[in-house]
């Protein structure tokens, strides 16, 4: 991390008071010279915490609530020369936690945000659905409600919803986290809240964003960068909240639940919510608005299946079978781009050499530079996503990492060997969901290539015929 200038101190307190407040950090982590830190400690401007607690035979992680015995470990302490100490597994990628090295606390006067008169400079205009449920989520806001959630379809403009009660928060001077597990999403989301707010301070974290300072009234952030705030936010929104790995990690909901002020709401945006959040609204224990229309208007597409016996023989060969070809010579509409989707990272390595050259024999691209494949830890991965939006690219190969929260405007979408246990039920409806979000081209194809249907594949057309049945009573 660059080291900032030690005359920030005694030039510019109020910095301080933007860099620290509400935050918990490690030494590693604080951009100053060690004198500095070492002023603010004497001066109990900063004061220091343990950040792994031990009671009794428990073991708790202070940052990231962990308090499972298998994600601790030990190791010697060349800090202090002493005994082995722990540290804790389950956060190391955001910095080593271990028994030794104490957190750190802002103890000084607290930040103040802007009160703004009208913050939003979007100039679009909310359809009706889109309108009501903002208008429900602003008066959970004014109603101090705990928990709020907007259940609404794929491409129903969930962004757009939250402008007015962003715009209400900002006219309060309060400040707001959009959080998500996935980081394409908050990636894809920078940009348009930037642009609807421009007047406010807005700032994306992740792991490799290039500011982490966390200062802004407005903060973008991958749910494990909440790790790093203590009771900051009077609004945190979780987008994908069924997200992997939001859904199942106990760590997230701690952190999510820690950055958030004691009096805050908890927002989540879902077109999938999990089976606890619908018996919780089933119980009338959640408020929720629900949206089963698009902002254009337009149903749903409803995906096709078609089934391939040597489905798996073919992949095994590193090939695709001869019905995806089938169908990708007869598409309705050969100019949208094509997103295909595979259960592995193994398999988009091992297809696409093979599936480049079909395509190019076939004329579905005209060079190899616009195909490529793409994956979680690919370190290109930023670039090629973006590439595909810009349409650079005319196919792009892919696992789950795009199965949700990314736009794109005219696409096709395979999924190929969609009965494998990765493609669950809310899997395969944010998966159909990347067709048709245009309101020039709103019907593009969804295809489950299987060998065999599976429940979660009926469950998932079937969840989103009745969707558009319900849009169309709107």
């Amino acid at each position: 991390m660059k080291e900032i200038d030690s005359n920030c101190i005694t030039s510019s307190p109020l910095f301080l008071t933007y860099y620290f407040s509400n935050k918990l950090l490690l030494e590693e982590e604080i951009p100053f010279p060690s004198k500095c830190l070492q002023t603010l400690l004497s001066t109990q401007q900063l004061i220091s915490v343990k950040a792994i607690i031990r009671k009794g035979l428990s073991i708790q992680c202070v940052r990231c609530g962990n308090k499972n015995r298998k994600l601790f470990s030990v190791y010697p302490c060349s800090r202090c020369n002493q005994q082995k100490h722990l540290y804790c597994r389950n956060c190391i990628q955001m910095g080593k936690i271990s028994e030794c090295k104490p957190l750190y606390l802002w103890n000084g006067t607290q930040a103040k945000y802007t009160s703004h008169a009208n913050a939003l400079t979007w100039d679009g205009e909310l359809t009706y659905a889109q309108q009501t449920a903002s208008n429900s989520l602003v008066k959970a806001i004014q109603g101090k409600e705990k928990e709020f959630l907007i259940w609404a379809v794929c491409g129903s403009g969930k962004t757009e919803m939250l402008f007015p009660a962003i715009n209400y928060c900002m006219q309060q001077g309060k400040r707001i986290a959009i959080a998500s597990p996935r980081v394409d999403v908050i990636r894809e989301l920078y940009p348009r809240i930037q642009s609807a707010f421009e007047k406010v301070t807005v700032e994306a974290m992740y792991g490799s964003s290039e500011s982490k300072s966390g200062m802004s009234q407005i903060i973008l952030a991958t749910t494990h960068q909440l790790m790093r705030f203590r009771e900051a936010f009077d609004v945190i929104v979780i987008d994908e909240v069924d997200a992997f790995p939001f859904y199942y990690d106990k760590t997230l909901t701690y952190a999510a639940n820690h950055a958030k002020k004691p009096h805050a709401i908890s927002i989540y945006l879902t077109a999938t919510p999990r089976k606890d959040l619908q018996n919780r609204i089933r119980q009338r224990k959640l408020p929720h608005v629900y949206v089963p229309l698009r902002y254009h208007g337009y149903p749903l597409p409803e995906p096709t299946m078609k089934m391939s016996l040597r489905l798996h023989q073919s992949l095994s060969n590193k090939q695709f079978p001869s019905i995806f070809y089938k169908w990708l010579s007869k598409r309705n509409n050969p100019k949208r781009q094509l997103l295909i989707f595979v259960p592995t990272v193994r398999l988009a390595k091992d297809l696409q050499k093979e599936l480049c050259e079909e395509l190019l024999s076939n004329r579905i691209i005209k060079n190899k530079s616009e195909f490529q494949e793409v994956y979680a830890e690919d370190k290109r991965r930023e670039e090629k996503i973006n590439d595909f939006r810009v349409k650079k690219l005319q196919v792009l190969l892919t696992t789950t990492i795009l199965e949700r929260g990314v736009t794109f405007p005219s696409v096709d979408v395979a999924v190929m060997d969609a009965g494998h246990e990765v493609f669950d039920e809310a899997a395969l409806v944010q998966i159909a969901g990347r067709a048709g979000r245009s309101a020039t081209d709103p019907t593009g194809e969804v295809v489950f290539f299987h060998s065999g249907k599976t429940k979660a594949m009926e469950k998932s057309k079937q969840l989103i015929v009745d969707m558009n049945r319900k849009g169309k009573k709107l």
